[in-house]
Protein backbone atom coordinates (compact mmCIF):
# COMPACT_ATOMS: atom_id res chain seq x y z
CA UNK A 1 0.00 0.00 0.00
CA UNK A 2 1.64 3.42 -0.35
CA UNK A 3 2.27 5.24 1.88
CA UNK A 4 1.44 9.31 2.39
CA UNK A 5 4.75 11.12 3.50
CA UNK A 6 4.22 13.06 6.75
CA UNK A 7 1.03 14.98 6.76
CA UNK A 8 1.39 19.09 6.58
CA UNK A 9 -1.46 20.88 8.62
CA UNK A 10 -4.55 21.22 6.35
CA UNK A 11 -5.21 24.61 7.38
CA UNK A 12 -7.95 26.71 10.25
CA UNK A 13 -10.96 24.29 10.87
CA UNK A 14 -8.33 21.30 11.24
CA UNK A 15 -8.41 20.29 14.79
CA UNK A 16 -6.10 17.88 17.20
CA UNK A 17 -9.12 15.33 17.36
CA UNK A 18 -8.71 15.56 13.44
CA UNK A 19 -5.19 15.24 13.15
CA UNK A 20 -5.58 11.76 15.38
CA UNK A 21 -8.80 10.46 13.50
CA UNK A 22 -6.86 10.94 10.10
CA UNK A 23 -3.69 9.34 11.42
CA UNK A 24 -6.17 6.38 12.82
CA UNK A 25 -7.98 5.56 9.66
CA UNK A 26 -4.14 5.21 8.30
CA UNK A 27 -3.33 2.79 10.83
CA UNK A 28 -6.45 0.83 10.60
CA UNK A 29 -6.18 0.57 6.93
CA UNK A 30 -2.45 -1.07 7.51
CA UNK A 31 -4.41 -3.61 10.61
CA UNK A 32 -7.03 -4.57 7.92
CA UNK A 33 -5.07 -4.82 5.07
CA UNK A 34 -2.31 -7.07 7.44
CA UNK A 35 0.68 -4.76 6.49
CA UNK A 36 1.34 -2.84 10.23
CA UNK A 37 4.48 -4.65 10.29
CA UNK A 38 5.47 -1.98 7.26
CA UNK A 39 4.78 1.13 10.55
CA UNK A 40 7.88 2.82 11.77
CA UNK A 41 8.36 1.47 15.51
CA UNK A 42 6.85 3.93 18.10
CA UNK A 43 8.93 4.24 21.34
CA UNK A 44 6.75 3.23 24.92
CA UNK A 45 7.20 2.24 28.47
CA UNK A 46 4.18 0.03 27.76
CA UNK A 47 4.98 -3.54 28.45
CA UNK A 48 4.32 -5.57 25.33
CA UNK A 49 4.42 -8.87 24.70
CA UNK A 50 6.23 -10.61 22.12
CA UNK A 51 4.82 -9.98 18.52
CA UNK A 52 3.05 -7.14 19.92
CA UNK A 53 3.81 -3.23 18.74
CA UNK A 54 2.76 0.09 19.65
CA UNK A 55 0.66 2.04 17.02
CA UNK A 56 0.37 4.44 19.13
CA UNK A 57 1.56 7.02 21.94
CA UNK A 58 -0.47 9.64 23.88
CA UNK A 59 -1.70 10.63 26.66
CA UNK A 60 -5.51 9.91 28.32
CA UNK A 61 -7.06 10.59 31.66
CA UNK A 62 -9.14 7.72 33.28
CA UNK A 63 -12.13 7.83 35.33
CA UNK A 64 -13.71 5.29 37.04
CA UNK A 65 -17.64 4.50 38.07
CA UNK A 66 -17.80 4.24 41.85
CA UNK A 67 -18.50 5.42 44.67
CA UNK A 68 -16.41 7.87 47.05
CA UNK A 69 -17.83 6.12 50.48
CA UNK A 70 -19.78 3.34 51.68
CA UNK A 71 -22.54 5.11 53.04
CA UNK A 72 -21.11 5.24 56.75
CA UNK A 73 -20.09 8.61 58.64
CA UNK A 74 -18.64 9.13 62.06
CA UNK A 75 -21.77 10.02 64.81
CA UNK A 76 -20.72 12.64 66.85
CA UNK A 77 -21.97 12.32 70.95
CA UNK A 78 -21.80 15.66 72.86
CA UNK A 79 -22.36 15.89 76.28
CA UNK A 80 -23.22 19.60 77.33
CA UNK A 81 -23.01 21.12 80.81
CA UNK A 82 -23.54 24.67 82.02
CA UNK A 83 -27.30 26.64 81.39
CA UNK A 84 -30.33 25.44 79.69
CA UNK A 85 -29.02 28.16 76.65
CA UNK A 86 -25.25 26.48 76.48
CA UNK A 87 -26.62 23.12 76.65
CA UNK A 88 -29.70 23.52 73.95
CA UNK A 89 -27.41 25.66 71.64
CA UNK A 90 -24.41 22.46 71.99
CA UNK A 91 -27.12 19.51 71.46
CA UNK A 92 -28.43 21.56 68.40
CA UNK A 93 -25.04 22.46 66.58
CA UNK A 94 -23.89 18.98 66.91
CA UNK A 95 -27.35 17.68 65.47
CA UNK A 96 -26.73 20.11 62.66
CA UNK A 97 -23.27 18.69 62.33
CA UNK A 98 -24.38 14.69 62.47
CA UNK A 99 -27.08 15.68 59.45
CA UNK A 100 -24.39 17.20 57.20
CA UNK A 101 -22.41 14.32 57.78
CA UNK A 102 -25.25 11.53 56.84
CA UNK A 103 -26.36 13.89 54.15
CA UNK A 104 -22.48 13.84 52.61
CA UNK A 105 -21.86 9.93 53.54
CA UNK A 106 -25.38 9.24 51.34
CA UNK A 107 -23.77 11.59 48.32
CA UNK A 108 -20.61 9.63 48.62
CA UNK A 109 -22.45 6.11 48.47
CA UNK A 110 -23.77 7.09 45.00
CA UNK A 111 -21.46 6.26 42.12
CA UNK A 112 -20.08 8.94 39.58
CA UNK A 113 -17.54 8.84 37.27
CA UNK A 114 -14.28 9.71 39.50
CA UNK A 115 -10.88 11.10 37.70
CA UNK A 116 -8.15 8.67 38.93
CA UNK A 117 -5.25 10.89 36.86
CA UNK A 118 -3.51 11.12 33.63
CA UNK A 119 -0.79 9.31 32.60
CA UNK A 120 0.88 8.06 28.99
CA UNK A 121 -1.40 5.37 27.09
CA UNK A 122 -0.06 2.96 24.57
CA UNK A 123 -2.36 1.26 21.92
CA UNK A 124 -1.28 -1.86 19.86
CA UNK A 125 -3.22 -4.06 17.92
CA UNK A 126 -4.04 -6.28 20.99
CA UNK A 127 -4.74 -3.88 23.69
CA UNK A 128 -4.61 -0.24 25.14
CA UNK A 129 -2.20 0.17 28.08
CA UNK A 130 -2.29 3.31 30.57
CA UNK A 131 0.35 3.59 32.66
CA UNK A 132 -0.53 5.23 36.08
CA UNK A 133 1.00 4.44 39.76
CA UNK A 134 -1.85 3.51 41.08
CA UNK A 135 -4.87 3.67 38.42
CA UNK A 136 -3.25 1.87 35.41
CA UNK A 137 -4.99 -0.36 33.30
CA UNK A 138 -4.36 -3.04 30.70
CA UNK A 139 -6.99 -3.44 28.62
CA UNK A 140 -6.55 -6.25 26.81
CA UNK A 141 -9.47 -6.45 23.58
CA UNK A 142 -10.27 -10.26 24.46
CA UNK A 143 -10.63 -9.30 28.41
CA UNK A 144 -13.24 -6.86 27.79
CA UNK A 145 -16.73 -6.76 28.72
CA UNK A 146 -18.21 -4.41 26.41
CA UNK A 147 -16.53 -1.32 24.99
CA UNK A 148 -18.40 2.19 23.38
CA UNK A 149 -17.21 5.55 22.17
CA UNK A 150 -19.23 7.72 24.35
CA UNK A 151 -17.69 11.29 22.69
CA UNK A 152 -14.84 11.22 19.69
CA UNK A 153 -12.32 11.80 22.52
CA UNK A 154 -14.14 9.57 25.19
CA UNK A 155 -13.88 5.74 25.33
CA UNK A 156 -15.70 3.45 28.03
CA UNK A 157 -15.21 -0.35 28.47
CA UNK A 158 -15.89 -2.46 31.18
CA UNK A 159 -14.33 -6.21 32.31
CA UNK A 160 -13.94 -8.01 35.65
CA UNK A 161 -11.61 -7.56 37.63
CA UNK A 162 -9.31 -10.64 38.40
CA UNK A 163 -7.47 -9.55 41.24
CA UNK A 164 -10.58 -7.98 43.34
CA UNK A 165 -12.90 -9.23 41.51
CA UNK A 166 -16.70 -7.70 40.32
CA UNK A 167 -16.98 -5.55 37.55
CA UNK A 168 -15.55 -2.41 36.62
CA UNK A 169 -16.53 -0.25 34.23
CA UNK A 170 -13.81 2.86 33.26
CA UNK A 171 -13.54 5.62 30.80
CA UNK A 172 -10.30 7.31 29.25
CA UNK A 173 -10.31 10.49 27.53
CA UNK A 174 -8.20 10.80 24.61
CA UNK A 175 -7.60 11.85 21.12
CA UNK A 176 -6.74 7.96 20.41
CA UNK A 177 -10.68 6.85 21.73
CA UNK A 178 -11.37 5.84 18.23
CA UNK A 179 -8.94 3.77 17.31
CA UNK A 180 -8.92 1.62 20.67
CA UNK A 181 -12.98 1.61 19.91
CA UNK A 182 -12.30 -0.08 16.20
CA UNK A 183 -9.42 -2.02 16.96
CA UNK A 184 -11.42 -3.88 20.19
CA UNK A 185 -14.58 -3.98 17.96
CA UNK A 186 -12.91 -5.65 15.06
CA UNK A 187 -11.38 -8.18 17.34
CA UNK A 188 -13.77 -9.05 20.37
CA UNK A 189 -17.21 -6.90 19.07
CA UNK A 190 -17.03 -7.37 15.07
CA UNK A 191 -21.08 -7.17 15.63
CA UNK A 192 -20.98 -4.13 17.63
CA UNK A 193 -23.85 -1.34 16.35
CA UNK A 194 -21.83 1.67 15.66
CA UNK A 195 -18.83 -0.77 13.84
CA UNK A 196 -21.38 -1.79 11.15
CA UNK A 197 -23.16 1.67 11.06
CA UNK A 198 -19.69 3.50 10.73
CA UNK A 199 -20.87 5.59 13.95
CA UNK A 200 -16.88 6.27 15.16
CA UNK A 201 -16.20 8.37 12.69
CA UNK A 202 -17.68 11.50 11.97
CA UNK A 203 -19.69 11.60 8.78
CA UNK A 204 -18.22 14.09 6.48
CA UNK A 205 -14.89 13.60 7.85
CA UNK A 206 -13.54 11.57 4.75
CA UNK A 207 -15.37 14.64 2.35
CA UNK A 208 -13.66 17.15 4.81
CA UNK A 209 -10.27 15.30 4.00
CA UNK A 210 -10.51 15.01 0.76
CA UNK A 211 -11.70 19.20 0.32
CA UNK A 212 -8.25 19.91 2.01
CA UNK A 213 -6.67 18.12 -0.27
CA UNK A 214 -5.27 15.37 2.05
CA UNK A 215 -7.76 11.95 1.63
CA UNK A 216 -8.14 9.60 4.20
CA UNK A 217 -7.85 6.29 4.09
CA UNK A 218 -11.77 4.80 3.48
CA UNK A 219 -11.32 2.50 6.91
CA UNK A 220 -15.21 3.05 7.88
CA UNK A 221 -16.00 1.00 4.89
CA UNK A 222 -13.22 -1.13 5.02
CA UNK A 223 -13.78 -2.42 8.52
CA UNK A 224 -17.71 -2.80 7.63
CA UNK A 225 -16.08 -5.02 5.02
CA UNK A 226 -14.08 -7.06 6.93
CA UNK A 227 -16.55 -8.71 9.18
CA UNK A 228 -18.41 -10.30 5.70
Amino acid sequence: MPKHPARPHPGPGWSPLDDHLWYTCEILADVIQGTVGQRPLLATRAPLSAGDRALAVGLANRYTWRALGNGSYNRSQVVAFGSPAFVVGSLLGNAMGNSSRRRQAARDAQPRWVLDGGGELTVTPRKAYFAHTNAWLDLNWSGLSSIDLVDPDLLEASFHNTAGGGQVTVRLQTLWASLIFVLAALDAFPGHPRLLSRGWLPPDFEQRCAALGWPCQPVARLAVGSQT
